[in-house]
């Protein structure tokens, strides 16, 4: 009876507790705009971005940049100059308003990954292990190259599940753009060496269904990425709790709105953590 009951708290945790709280984060995104920014608390103060802002629109990235939308939760889409679009951790739950021509996808959790991806997606590229062999990817597509890194899970029944998240690559535009997904884990000296230099790095600051919010600082220094983009905090006392841990080494910018254009000529000189708006 015990490890029944023990199966079922881990089976909740795993699969129908975050669907329920990004349900809430959903709900409570549609609230009157003034009631919403009202708790934002003190992230609504901070300065507007260096980083050109720009809307979520069906158009192709300007020349040497890319287009980055925060759709919520985990899932960004990512816009090159030739108009090739990526989304990551794809998912039933949240979906860019347009069919990417390439999704990526995580298996911690069903609000990361999905088994019936819209039909048309030209690479659907899953980050986990398949038939014992680890994910290996490196797909190019007009004027993006997306490649992971694979990378383990904690699973709560046997303890590690190995291969079974991946950090996604894109390159496009001369920029480096990763992903951490579900990332359980500090990396390896093996690790940093596949993922290269990254210029843009998307980070789970939960700081409890993935890394804890000190191992997850220490991934950022690893890194050394000059532009951090956070996401899957699922409060936004959460998110200032991760805010308050790098103001001493990072500057803080809110954005306007979902999305930026970033270039390499705009990149910040000074490491930055920037916030955009959405589903968390």
């Amino acid at each position: 009876m015990g490890r029944r009951l023990a199966l079922l708290v881990a089976a909740f945790a795993r699969e129908i507790m975050p669907a329920l709280i990004l349900a809430f984060t959903l709900a409570f995104m549609l609230l009157p705009g003034p009631l919403l920014a009202a708790c934002l608390g003190a992230v609504a103060s901070l300065p507007p971005a260096r980083i050109m802002p720009a809307t979520h629109r069906l158009a192709a990235a300007p020349p040497n940049a890319a287009r980055i939308t925060f759709i919520g939760h985990a899932t960004f889409l990512i816009e090159s100059p030739q108009g090739v679009t990526a989304a990551t951790d794809y998912n039933d739950y949240i979906r860019p308003p347009v069919r990417p021509d390439i999704v990526t996808m995580n298996y911690a959790h069903t609000t990361h990954f999905t088994d019936s991806p819209e039909p048309g997606i030209r690479h659907v590229l899953r980050g986990w292990m398949h038939q014992g062999k680890p994910a290996r990817h490196n797909v190019q597509y007009q004027d993006m190259r997306v490649r992971n890194v694979p990378t383990n899970l904690r699973n709560y029944g046997s303890g590690t599940e190995y291969d079974g998240n991946s950090i996604f690559i894109f390159d496009v535009s001369q920029l480096c753009i990763a992903h951490l997904g579900h990332l359980h884990h500090k990396l390896t000296p093996g690790h940093l060496s596949d993922l290269g230099k990254i210029d843009v790095l998307m980070v789970p600051v939960d700081g409890g269904f993935t890394l804890n919010i000190i191992e997850m600082q220490e991934v950022i220094t690893q890194i050394g990425a000059p532009l951090l983009i956070p996401m899957h905090y699922f409060s936004d006392s959460t998110l200032e709790r991760f805010l308050a841990r790098l103001r001493d080494s990072h500057d803080i910018r809110l954005n306007e709105g979902p999305g930026i254009v970033v270039s390499r000529a705009s990149l910040p000189k000074k490491p930055t953590v920037m916030v955009l708006p959405g589903p968390h």
